[in-house]
């Protein structure tokens, strides 16, 4: 009954996106297609589970809906990136967003519409180095750590299996890019060898040129720095088929049960990758029980950011004490620092209760500590995925 009735809050709460009412808008921006359009879904129920939560606790504010926009940034298209980030800023009027997703989107949206209009981001997924330096007025935020250390745990996970010598390729943007540099000092000033290093443009049908550059120098592994559902799915599919190569790594970006499918369960059999985690917190182990109640996967990459994400808004949007988008960010901290009150995910009502007695809170989030430093970045932590029996699975947190 709980799992069926906050299902039904769930799409009541999206639904009425599209009815005249008292609510406050909280835009949310996603690759619903393109190159993780297979690892969307997830992440806005994640961000849906949260706002559901909300509205069934009061709402926000003098008890208005909370209700979710969303719009497609391709993940890969800076143009509908930037569109859709200009209807939700300029026609939605939202007061804050959710994502986007894929880096260059976000750098996208960001520098095209919500940092001109004075809109807060915050991103579940955007993990590239890049998006720390943005110009962006402390509007830019994420609940997911960078790629400058993910980078550096995937290459520390690969050499602690004994796996030296390796081949890579990355997709030609900032999420590629960075996650690439970062791996590739960390494999190289640990004592590994790169053999082969090429960047490679997402969305073409062939890559048996690039593949051949790749297995020149023998390696017999093969890192994919790419995308699920685009590049990475055709590159692997392409390099079992050329025989090349015997083990396979790759990013978060790759970490998508329909990748296995798509390529074969027998092909990537023990295929080794990493994502951001969240620790063995209490807020953790409550995102859990709430996300399954609610017919969710918790393991589901990005659900829980995206979740806290949303969460962390709503919890700025009443403490800022209106849907004004100006003094959002200053709340945004202001709710996710200690000292305060403990909030835990699912907590929306007492969090409610000790903003309107003027009283700190401190939000500890489904994926664990969310205190942004300067540059609006969060710590985390990263969990080691590999393929087994045709999905992938969590084998735990990667030791720093």
């Amino acid at each position: 009954m709980k799992k069926t009735v906050l299902a039904l809050a769930i799409a009541a709460t999206t639904a009425c996106t599209g009815v005249a009412q008292a609510d406050v808008k909280v835009g949310f921006l996603g690759g619903f297609t393109g190159g993780i359009e297979s690892l969307t879904p997830p992440i806005f129920d994640g961000a849906k589970l949260a706002m559901a939560e909300i509205n069934e606790q009061g709402g926000l504010l003098d008890g208005e809906d909370m209700v979710m926009p969303s719009g497609d940034t391709t993940c890969s298209d800076a143009s509908a990136a930037s569109n859709a980030a200009d209807r939700l800023v300029n026609s939605e009027k939202v007061t804050a967003i959710v994502g986007a997703l894929c880096t260059g989107a976000t750098i996208a949206a960001a520098n095209n519409a919500a940092i001109p209009g004075g809109v807060v981001m915050v991103s579940p997924a955007s993990t590239a180095p890049a998006v720390t330096d943005l110009e962006d007025n402390d509007l830019v935020f994420r609940t997911v750590p960078s790629d400058a250390f993910q980078g550096v745990q995937l290459a520390k996970l690969l050499l602690s299996k004994g796996i030296e010598d390796v081949a890579v390729t990355f997709v030609n943007n900032d999420y590629g890019q960075g996650l690439d540099d970062a791996f590739t000092k960390t494999f190289e000033a640990e004592g590994g060898t790169i053999s082969a290093n090429l960047a490679h443009e997402d969305n073409r049908a062939d890559y048996r040129s690039e593949i051949g550059q790749l297995s020149s120098g023998g390696s017999q592994t093969l890192v994919v720095l790419a995308y699920a559902d685009t590049s990475g799915q055709t590159i692997l599919r392409q390099a079992y088929e050329s025989g090349a190569f015997t083990q396979f790594a790759g990013g978060d970006g790759m970490v998508g049960n329909s990748l296995v499918e798509a390529v074969g369960a027998d092909v990537l059999e023990g295929m080794i990758a990493t994502r951001p985690g969240s620790p063995d917190v209490p807020g953790a182990d409550v995102f859990n029980g709430l996300a399954e109640d609610a017919g969710i996967d918790p393991s589901a990459v990005f659900a829980a950011q995206s979740y806290d994400a949303a969460f962390l808004l709503a919890l700025a949007i009443e403490k800022n004490g209106s849907a004004d988008r100006e003094g959002l960010s200053a709340a945004l901290r202001d709710v996710a620092t200690a000292p305060g009150e403990t909030i835990l995910p699912g907590e929306w009502e007492k969090a409610k209760q000790l903003i309107a007695e003027g009283k700190e809170i401190d939000y500890q989030g489904a994926s664990g500590n969310q205190e942004f430093d300067d540059n609006g970045d969060v710590p985390g932590i990263v969990v080691e995925m590999a393929v087994e029996d045709g999905k992938f699975v969590t084998k735990g947190a990667i030791e720093k």
